[in-house]
């Protein structure tokens, strides 16, 4: 399955200022992944300043196919935590201890909220295998990351992972009085029209846990309508979905002075057909990039 917010007519397409772009190289590269079978359909959507520069759905797939998206949910979830803090005392600098007084005492009771969603925290990225952390409850995913010892120090490194979420998360509930996925769909998904997307329940298949980190089913028409509020500093028409300064706070430097070793990164593709690893060298993993590098020559020449 391949999701990208960045669906036919021409790969040549012009944009609302008059300018011609010709997609034909970003879909040639879609086409041959489909044609070796690495995926069973995908969709894509290029939009800039408002424009819609190319649009295409691949295979079976369409606008509105569901699919789960991995890492690329990430930031939505953090967006509902960003909907709690501008409704509550929550607050980027809050400890865990304030909310959550289980890890009073505990190395991880000083955590800072965004150091949680920042990937600097020292919370080990994942359980240790053979473990998964499939909870669709956020209070029993806490219950089994507090046994955890941390890696580092908060603030000093930088590992990707996904524990640390399921934390935040669970602060942002504690704030509100309510679980994860209702405010999902209270804050972020009713107001914008994501009437096809979800957080739980969690998908058991591979890839898509922690719940936060991994476990976003959604659809290219509902991603996009995320990444447009994304745009427009938080609002969607006439309704404000997450303060201004909240937009900017998520899309701040918060590593800071971490040290960000050689090799850290996320990914967006969400799954491949078989193994990620072909035998033709193509990975799904480092396949994706390219995706993005080419919508950027193309743009921007």
């Amino acid at each position: 399955m391949l999701v990208v917010g960045l669906m036919v007519t021409s790969c040549l397409r012009q944009s609302k200022q008059g300018a011609t772009y010709d997609f034909t190289p970003l879909d040639s590269i879609i086409s041959s992944w489909m044609d070796k079978g690495y995926y069973p359909g995908g969709a894509i959507c290029v939009v800039k300043n408002d424009s819609v520069l190319f649009e295409k759905a691949y295979g079976s797939f369409t606008g509105d196919t569901k699919v789960y998206v991995a890492s690329a949910g990430k930031w939505v979830a953090a967006a509902v935590i960003g909907a709690v803090v501008d409704r509550t005392d929550l607050s980027w600098d809050d400890p865990v201890e304030k909310w959550l007084p289980q890890f009073r005492g505990d190395a991880k009771g000083g955590i800072l909220l965004r150091q949680l969603l920042s990937h600097t925290s020292g919370v080990r990225p994942y359980l240790p295998a053979p473990r998964v952390d499939n909870y669709n409850h956020l209070d029993s995913a806490v219950t089994e990351i507090l046994s955890l010892d941390t890696v580092f120090t908060p603030g000093t490194r930088f590992e990707y992972g996904g524990l640390a979420m399921q934390i935040a998360g669970r602060m942002a509930e504690v704030a509100m009085g309510k679980e994860f996925e209702p405010l999902f769909q209270e804050l972020i998904a009713a107001p914008l029209g994501m009437t096809h997307s979800h957080f739980a329940p969690v998908n058991t298949d591979g890839g898509h846990a922690p719940m936060l980190g991994g476990g976003l089913c959604t659809t290219l028409n509902d991603y996009i309508r995320f990444l447009k509020m994304i745009y427009h500093n938080g609002r969607s028409g006439n309704r404000e979905i997450l303060k201004p300064e909240t937009v900017q706070t998520m899309q701040a430097d918060q590593v800071r002075n971490a040290v960000v070793a050689p090799g850290e990164y996320g990914f967006f593709i969400a799954h491949v057909q078989g193994e990620a690893n072909k035998k033709d060298g193509f990975s799904s993993f480092y396949g994706s990039p390219v995706l993005s590098e080419t919508v950027t020559k193309i743009v921007n020449q």
